[in-house]
């Protein structure tokens, strides 16, 4: 990737609208633009970050069963009335064609996906069934804020599983429970399962997963000492202690990176889904959703790792590993050093500007790939490799950048 080619290059100033850290640093820096309150475009640099965040998740999934498929966004009204969803949702886009038809936007997938699995489940022996999509979400957020971490346009990846009965379910909540953590770690996120309710998809308990930090929207409270976690929002008293090691609950701010919903029968009764058993008895699979906010997580990241000169992007999500510049007279080899390190596969972007030293360190910064390479006089035939975050230099064979 080549600066010049880039479209969108970081600016020398953050928007002035901006009022979280991921706003103003994505922005400034060239990942997204916004082109309405909740609404924002991905550019070559965020949406490199985009996907790869996406294929971590991908590849997780795929890992523990979960077919990919892709639904449609917009819905037939007759699904959400069915489920009672058209008018309990109060965030659901509402849209009526010119032949007075009415359709929505999915919020999520539960109303579609039901009866897709529906087609194809007949009896017990068909159940579990495991399928995810990652696709664009839409919520007709009153006030959207806080950057892309509360979008009225969001990329999510959904999950859905069908199962027997409640036992199964419960091994399968466990097999996503770890893939998720093993995800947010991926993600260089420290993320807490967290108790919380339901809410419009479920009359259980459900878990998020939280990462602590100021630009969150919940408050929870949580254990320095073992795993116990749990949203403010559904603790009945106040809570001091652990209740599993008796240590002191820490109050904290945190922001919802992914969450999972046990929603029993509450969508195959409505779809008049059911199965038979061995014994003959017709019952009700138990449903399971699974969500991540990708592009959410993606503004989370940008909010736990960054400084005061730009971002710090964790290696396997950066949009590329190293960011090269040549100075002066060396701009030359840089460009010739770019074209080696794609064909070795390594991902490099080259600022080959026409910009002093000191505008492309700062972009260097701003964009935040977690080396910085330079080439120039002082260098003496070898590179200069920086550590981003870290003052040391290094002079290294280019070679050491292949390994």
């Amino acid at each position: 990737m080549k600066m010049s080619q880039v479209v969108f290059t970081p600016e020398k100033n953050p928007p002035a609208n901006a009022d979280t850290i991921n706003h103003r640093l994505l922005v400034q820096a060239g990942f997204v633009r916004q082109l309405m309150a909740g609404v924002y475009t991905y550019t070559p640099l965020g949406l490199a970050v985009l996907r790869k965040i996406e294929n971590i998740i991908r590849e997780k999934m795929n890992e523990i069963g979960y077919a990919e498929i892709h639904m449609p966004a917009l819905n037939p009204s007759a699904n959400w009335q069915t489920t009672g969803g058209w008018d309990k949702i109060d965030v659901l886009f509402k849209i009526k064609s010119r032949t007075g038809k009415e359709y929505a936007l999915a919020q999520s997938h539960e109303e579609i996906v039901t009866p897709l699995i529906q087609e194809v489940t007949h009896s017990y022996k068909d159940l579990p069934k495991k399928v995810f999509q990652i696709q664009w979400k839409f919520r007709d957020e009153l006030r959207a804020k806080s950057g892309i971490l509360r979008g009225r346009e969001f990329l999510m990846k959904d999950a859905y599983s069908f199962h027997l009965d409640q036992a199964d379910f419960e091994k399968a909540y466990e097999v996503v429970k770890k893939a998720y953590l093993e995800i947010f770690s991926a993600l260089n996120l420290d993320a807490k399962v967290t108790e919380a309710s339901g809410g419009n998809f479920a009359e259980k308990i459900s878990y998020e997963f939280m990462v602590l930090t100021d630009a969150g929207e919940d408050d929870i409270y949580y254990c320095p000492d073992c795993n116990y976690c749990i949203n403010s929002e559904i603790a009945t008293v106040e809570i001091e202690n652990c209740p599993h090691c008796g240590a002191k609950l820490q109050p904290a701010r945190a922001s919802e990176a992914g969450n999972v919903f046990d929603l029993g029968g509450k969508f195959t009764r409505a779809f008049n889904f059911s199965v038979s058993t061995a014994d003959n008895q017709k019952v009700y699979p138990v449903m399971g959703c699974y969500g991540i906010g990708v592009s959410r997580a993606m503004g989370i990241i940008a909010e736990v790792h960054h400084d005061d000169k730009g971002l710090l992007w964790p290696e396997n999500v950066a949009p590329a590993k190293f960011y090269l510049i040549g100075l002066g007279e060396y701009q030359e080899q840089a460009a010739e050093l770019y074209q080696r390190l794609r064909e070795h596969g390594v991902d490099v972007i080259f600022d080959d500007r026409d910009a002093s030293a000191g505008t492309k360190f700062a972009a260097a910064d701003l964009i935040g790939c977690p080396y910085r390479i330079v080439i120039s006089a002082k260098t003496e035939g070898k590179i200069e490799l920086k550590k981003r975050g870290d003052e040391n230099i290094q002079l290294v064979a280019e070679e050491s950048l292949y390994d």
